[in-house]
């Protein structure tokens, strides 16, 4: 009974640090600078490939091309946003339009990036082999890649946490969720700090596929999945909300890890129904306010 309910906890908290990582960088995109990406998922599965082909190519250690594959997404949303979705901010009347025209694009943006992905490693499933080798935990052996994979979601996360409640940059941050207009007013560079945002979501997208690579297999076509998992959890944890996302990552984590202890083939229902009953119960999420998201 004991190593069944550790097992649970350990498998939930590895589930929980990637959900957290997930949803804290689709709640910079989407809830400090309104841009739902769908495309989300895609920059997941990139990071992952990009780490599968630099250990099997390159030999590059898979902790260690997190060095690579940080900067080198957070350069390229940065670039996206900048190039397709400061330009529709500007050029729309309203904020509902620029929601509007932004995920239409951001679906464009999710064909062409699994695409290349389909050209590049094609649609067969990939892994590789890393930390494979088991460690007894009061008598339950587990994978080594799977200790490591909870030591760095849980680190990430909380390195991530003291940037947005400590770093001048994490307030501004927070101020644009709050209120964009107003923190315009009071100095911030709204055009900067929503880039830096989409630039920070990439890159919080492709360190979690870089746990993701460590554990499961790759497919290119698998990005939507983690797009729902990750809405899912910043509804969950409250738009706008940075707390909440890796707070809520985290719990729901130790839920699924729960229900795929009963049943594997019941993990995307219970997300559906989470999603469901959070939108009747409790629409602004945990952390949310009831007028507006929270911080």
């Amino acid at each position: 009974m004991f190593a069944n309910f550790l097992d649970i906890v350990i498998t939930g908290l590895i589930l929980g640090g990637i959900y957290a990582l997930v949803a804290v960088g689709l709640n910079l995109q989407y809830g400090v600078g309104r841009v739902l990406n769908v495309a989300h998922g895609e920059f997941i599965m990139l990071g992952a490939f990009l780490t599968f082909s630099l250990f099997t190519q390159f030999n590059v250690n898979p902790l260690l091309a997190l060095l690579i594959i940080g900067p080198g997404l957070f350069l390229i949303g940065y670039v996206v946003h900048q190039i397709l979705f400061q330009y529709l901010r500007s050029t729309s009347i309203t904020t509902d339009i620029f929601s509007g025209r932004s995920l239409l694009v951001s679906f464009g943006l999710l064909f062409v990036t699994q695409n290349i992905m389909l050209i590049v490693w094609g649609a067969d499933l990939r892994q590789y082999t890393y930390l494979n080798n088991s460690i007894s935990i009061f008598g339950t052996r587990y994978a080594m890649n799977r200790i490591v994979a909870l030591i760095f979601a849980v680190g990430i996360s909380v390195g991530f946490y003291l940037f947005i409640n400590r770093s001048r940059l994490g307030k501004a941050i927070r101020a644009a969720a709050e209120d964009a207009e107003m923190a315009n007013i009071v100095g911030v560079n709204i055009r900067q700090v929503l880039g830096i945002c989409f630039g920070l979501g990439a890159m919080l997208a492709g360190m979690a596929g870089m746990l993701i690579s460590l554990m499961f297999q790759l497919q290119a076509s698998r990005g939507l999945e983690y797009t729902v998992i990750a809405i899912v959890v910043v509804v969950f944890g409250g738009l706008g909300s940075i707390n909440g996302s890796l707070i809520g990552g985290f719990i729901l984590g130790l839920v699924i890890s729960f229900v795929n202890f009963l049943d594997p083939s019941l993990s995307l229902i219970a997300f559906y129904a989470i999603f469901m009953l959070l939108l009747i119960v409790r629409p602004s999420g945990i952390l949310g306010r009831r007028a507006h998201a929270g911080r």
